[in-house]
């Protein structure tokens, strides 16, 4: 009896390595998937300006790394005794405004370095929502109007104006990205997901038109270029485990269990089969990196912590592409 549909995933055409360069961007569902990557030692970039949802900020940000443009006062605005840029996550905000365009520049040169040089630019969509600056906020902060937002930063609600993009809208903001991404890059393989995580303060009618939209968009750009993908995480989570055991206490996060078969779906697709091993190896390292002793000075102890480091140096001069250098120090000096 089965108690779960068979989504028929298919190994991809195209597959990750170890050699590839990994940007990802978007949601905060794409951090879980990132967070994992960069721990198996992949080469990874995560959300050079912090989580963001909507095609629109993605495709500024994108464009902006290509560009490597770099900000100045002027792209700034100060609430609550912070400074705070439109295009950035609040982890980029500082009370000063100097350490805040430090921050955000030297990020958007790292940014642009990696790009110029990735394998694949992983883009997962969260709502084709978008929060856009009316005259208020331009009276008061100084911003252009209509000019749409990757982060409210708490600002009153009645700076902006709420507006639900097209599939035409979206997937022409896209398409001219895209085009921008591979004459910057001709090698680069771009993977569009969808965020299963649910933005149900839109309303749950809403919610869903916005994906659709989102799933709509991105399934007419795989059709168009050879070299755009699409994984289905909201389909896995919505469809396959289609239950609120697999959600955080507030009904809208999908948990650990559910990100971790999201994982191994993406694993089994994504990731060629000599990675697969290399990861193998990486796991068992990185497992025994976070294990506690509770008595570190036995011999028992000091004798896992040679064997490791040993398994360690080993596995670097096979794959010296590999950073290991944490957990070489770490087995070493522990």
């Amino acid at each position: 009896m089965d108690f779960m549909i068979n989504i028929d995933l298919k190994k991809a055409s195209k597959q990750i390595n170890y050699n590839d360069r990994l940007l990802l961007m978007g949601s905060c569902f794409t951090e879980h998937i990132g967070h994992s990557l960069e721990e198996l030692k992949f080469p990874v970039l995560q959300n050079p300006n912090g989580i963001l949802f909507d095609t629109n900020s993605v495709c500024r940000s994108l464009v902006s790394y290509i560009r490597n443009r770099q900000y100045n006062e002027k792209d700034f605005f100060l609430l609550n005794q912070v400074w705070h840029s439109w295009d950035h996550h609040s982890r980029y905000s500082n009370t000063d405004l100097n350490e805040a365009i430090k921050k955000i520049n030297s990020s958007q040169l790292c940014a642009h370095d990696f790009l110029k040089k990735a394998g694949w630019v992983v883009i997962t969509l969260g709502s084709s929502f978008s929060y856009r600056l009316n005259d208020q906020a331009v009276k008061t902060a100084g911003s252009l109007e209509n000019s749409g937002v990757a982060n409210c930063h708490r600002a009153p609600a009645q700076w902006f104006a709420k507006y639900l993009m097209t599939v035409n809208e979206m997937t022409a903001d896209l398409q001219n990205c895209l085009d921008l991404l591979f004459e910057f890059n001709p090698a680069l393989n771009i993977l569009f997901t969808v965020s299963p995580v649910r933005h149900i303060r839109d309303g749950v009618v809403e919610n869903n038109r916005s994906k659709s939209r989102l799933i709509e968009t991105v399934h007419h750009l795989a059709g168009k270029y050879e070299n755009v993908f699409y994984f289905p995480s909201y389909e896995i989570v919505i469809d396959v485990l289609r239950d609120y055991r697999f959600y955080d206490a507030d009904l809208v996060h999908p948990n650990y269990m559910a990100t971790e078969f999201v994982l191994e779906k993406f694993i089994e697709v994504y990731i060629e089969d000599a990675a697969k091993k290399i990861m193998q190896e990486v796991r068992d390292i990185v497992i025994a990196r976070n294990h506690k002793a509770f008595q570190p000075e036995t011999a028992s102890h000091k004798q896992f912590l040679k064997t490791y480091y040993d398994k360690v140096r080993t596995l670097k001069q096979i794959y010296p592409f590999l950073d290991l250098d944490n957990e070489l120090n770490y087995f070493k000096d522990s």
